[in-house]
C-alpha cells in the first residue's frame, strides 16, 4: 500500500538538480558513491606509504652495495695506487660490483672529488657532480637525488683505507625509475582489490537497498518526512487516547489523551522506552494493555477514570491500543440505576400508600374512628422513625438521604436495612461524594446478595476513629469464598448479568481505587452470622 503524499516543492526540486525522487534509488546511490570514496581513499593511503617504503627500501639498498664496495681492502690501495684510468683496478672493481649487485652505478671518488670509477668512462677523471662532502668527512649518506645518470636512490660511505684514514668515498646509485616501476606495477593489483571491495560494497548497499525499500514501501524522503509529521500531529490532536509498544512490552510512543487518562505527565515526556509495570504499575491496565487480557472494549480502572479499551497487535510483534473514556458514561449510568431505583421506590410508596388510604377509608366508612386514628399513627411513625434514626446517627445530609433511600429500596425488596448501634460519623467529612458511592455500591451489592436468603438483612456501620472514617457492610447472602476474596475487587469480575445500559463488575473496583486514592483499604470478609462482610477505612477523611 501506498501513501500519495508527496510534497510539490519536493518534487520539482528532485526533477530540477536531476536526483532520483524515490528513496531506495538515492540511498543506493548515496552508498555507492560512499564505497566508491571509501575504496579510492584507501588505495590512495596505501599507495602513499607503499612509495615511501620502496624509497627507502632503495636508499638502503644502495647503502648496503656502498658498503659493502667500501669493505673491500684492494679498493683503498688501488685508489691510492696511480692516477684516475678507465682502464684501472679502481674502474675494474667498481664495474664488477655495479654488475653483480644490478646498481645503476658504483662511482670511486678521491679525496678532491675526482671520479676513479663510472659506468661512463669518459667521465673517469672529471668531479663528481654531487658534493660529496659529507661521505669524505666520515658520515654516511642515503639520499634520492638528480645526477648525470638520471634520477635515483642513493647510498654514499666513506672509503678509509687500512691504516684508518679516509682516502675517498664510495657511491652507489639505484635508478629511481625503477623504484617507480615497482610502485606503477603493483597498482594494477591494488586496484584490483579495491574493485572487487566496490563490487561488494555495491552489492551490500544493493541489498540493503531493497530491505530498505520494502520497509519504507518505496516512498520519497518528503513523503516519509510529511508522513511523519502528519502522524505526530494527528496522534497528538485526536481525542481518543494511543499507547504504541514494542515486542518486548516497551513503549514506544503515549499521546497527549493517553497520557491525560493514564493520569502521566503532560506529553509523557519520559515514558518511551520503558516498561508498562514500571510506567503505570501492576494491575488490569497494565495486564490490558500488555495484551494478557484479551478481547474488544475491556473495562478498565485507572485512577479515578473509567476506560475502554482496545489492543491491535502490529506486523513487527508490537501493538498499538487505544483508550476512551467512559466515566461520564458509567457515572450516568449509575445515576441511571438510582434513579430506576427510586422510581421502583415511589412506585412501590405510592402502592403502598394506595393500600392504607382504601384503609382508612374503610374504617372511617365503617365508623371505627379510633381505629382509624391509630392506624394513622402508626403509619406515620414508621417512616418518621427510620428516617430519625439514620439523620441522628449519620449527620452528613448526603450520606443520611442515600440510607434513607436505600432503606425503602430494600423494604420494597424484603429485606429489612438497619444502622448497626456503634454507627455514629459526624458531619465533618473531606470527600462526602466519594464516601456516598463507596456505601452506594457496597448497600446495592449486599441487597443483591441478601435477597432471597432464609432471614434477609443488610446491615450498615459507620462511625469515626479520630479523623479515620470507618465502614463495614454486612449481609445475610451466601457469602464469598476465601479464595476469591481479592478476584472480586477485578475490574470486570461480576456474578451478575450485565444490564442494557453499561457493564457489570465495576462497583467494587471503584470502591477499592477510591479507598486507595484517599490511601485507605477495603476488602471483603466473613459477617460473624455468615454472609459477606465489606470493611472500608479512609485515613484523613475527617476534617
Amino acid at each position: 500500500m501506498r501513501f500519495p503524499l508527496t510534497s510539490a516543492t519536493g518534487a520539482a526540486g528532485a526533477r530540477r538538480f536531476g536526483r532520483p525522487r524515490r528513496a531506495v534509488s538515492q540511498i543506493l546511490l548515496t552508498q555507492l558513491a560512499i564505497a566508491a570514496g571509501v575504496a579510492v581513499l584507501a588505495t590512495g593511503l596505501f599507495l602513499a606509504p607503499l612509495g615511501n617504503q620502496l624509497d627507502d627500501q632503495a636508499m638502503r639498498r644502495a647503502l648496503a652495495i656502498a658498503q659493502a664496495a667500501a669493505a673491500d681492502p684492494d679498493l683503498p690501495t688501488a685508489l691510492l695506487a696511480g692516477p684516475p684510468s678507465p682502464e684501472g683496478r679502481v674502474q675494474a672493481t667498481a664495474e664488477r660490483i655495479r654488475r653483480a649487485t644490478g646498481a645503476e652505478y658504483v662511482v670511486v671518488v678521491d679525496l678532491r672529488g675526482i671520479r676513479r670509477s663510472h659506468p661512463n668512462p669518459a667521465l673517469i677523471g672529471r668531479r663528481v657532480s654531487t658534493d660529496p662532502g659529507d661521505a669524505l668527512a666520515g658520515r654516511e649518506v642515503m639520499e634520492i637525488d638528480e645526477g648525470t645518470l638520471g634520477r635515483s636512490a642513493r647510498g654514499k660511505v666513506p672509503l678509509v683505507a687500512a691504516d684508518g684514514e679516509i682516502v675517498g668515498a664510495v657511491s652507489v646509485g639505484i635508478a629511481y625509475d625503477n623504484v617507480h616501476d615497482r610502485l606503477v606495477g603493483a597498482i594494477p593489483g591494488l586496484l584490483a582489490y579495491a574493485g572487487g571491495a566496490l563490487a561488494v560494497g555495491a552489492l551490500a548497499a544493493f541489498l540493503l537497498s531493497r530491505r530498505i525499500q520494502r520497509q519504507t514501501r518505496d516512498l520519497a524522503f518528503s513523503d516519509i518526512a510529511g508522513l511523519l509529521a502528519e502522524r505526530e500531529a494527528m496522534l497528538h490532536s485526536i481525542r481518543e487516547g494511543v499507547v504504541a509498544l514494542d515486542r518486548t512490552g516497551r513503549v514506544r510512543l503515549v499521546n497527549d489523551e493517553a497520557a491525560r487518562l493514564l493520569g502521566l505527565a503532560p506529553g509523557a515526556p519520559d515514558a518511551a522506552g520503558r516498561p508498562l509495570e514500571e510506567l503505570l504499575g501492576p494491575g488490569r491496565t497494565t495486564e490490558v494493555l500488555a495484551g494478557r487480557v484479551t478481547g474488544r472494549d475491556l473495562l478498565t480502572v485507572q485512577g479515578s477514570r473509567v476506560l475502554l479499551a482496545n489492543r491491535m497487535p502490529t506486523e513487527d510483534g508490537g501493538a498499538v491500543a487505544t483508550l476512551r473514556d467512559r466515566t461520564e458514561v458509567e457515572h450516568l449510568g449509575r445515576e441511571l440505576d438510582s434513579t430506576r431505583g427510586l422510581i421502583d421506590a415511589l412506585r412501590a410508596q405510592d402502592h403502598e400508600h394506595a393500600n392504607r388510604l382504601h384503609t382508612l377509608l374503610g374504617l372511617l366508612e365503617l365508623g371505627l374512628h379510633e381505629e382509624a386514628s391509630e392506624f394513622l399513627t402508626e403509619v406515620v411513625g414508621v417512616h418518621r422513625s427510620t428516617a430519625e434514626q439514620v439523620t441522628e446517627k449519620v449527620h452528613d445530609p448526603l450520606l443520611a438521604a442515600l440510607l434513607v433511600g436505600k432503606a425503602t429500596v430494600a423494604a420494597e425488596r424484603g429485606v429489612p436495612l438497619r444502622l448497626a448501634p456503634a454507627t455514629l460519623l459526624p458531619d465533618r467529612l473531606v470527600d462526602p461524594g466519594g464516601l456516598v458511592t463507596i456505601v452506594g455500591n457496597l448497600v446495592d451489592n449486599a441487597l443483591d446478595a441478601a435477597v432471597g436468603s432464609a432471614d434477609p438483612l443488610v446491615e450498615v456501620e459507620l462511625r469515626a476513629e479520630g479523623r479515620t472514617a470507618v465502614l463495614r457492610v454486612r449481609d445475610s447472602g451466601p457469602g464469598v469464598p476465601a479464595d476469591r476474596r481479592e478476584e472480586i475487587f477485578t475490574e470486570g469480575w461480576s456474578t451478575k448479568l450485565p444490564s442494557g445500559h453499561r457493564e457489570r463488575g465495576l462497583g467494587l473496583a471503584l470502591v477499592r481505587r477510591l479507598a486507595q486514592r484517599q490511601g485507605g483499604s477495603a476488602r471483603a470478609g466473613e459477617g460473624a452470622d455468615g454472609g459477606a462482610e465489606f470493611s472500608v477505612e479512609l485515613p484523613e477523611a475527617l476534617r
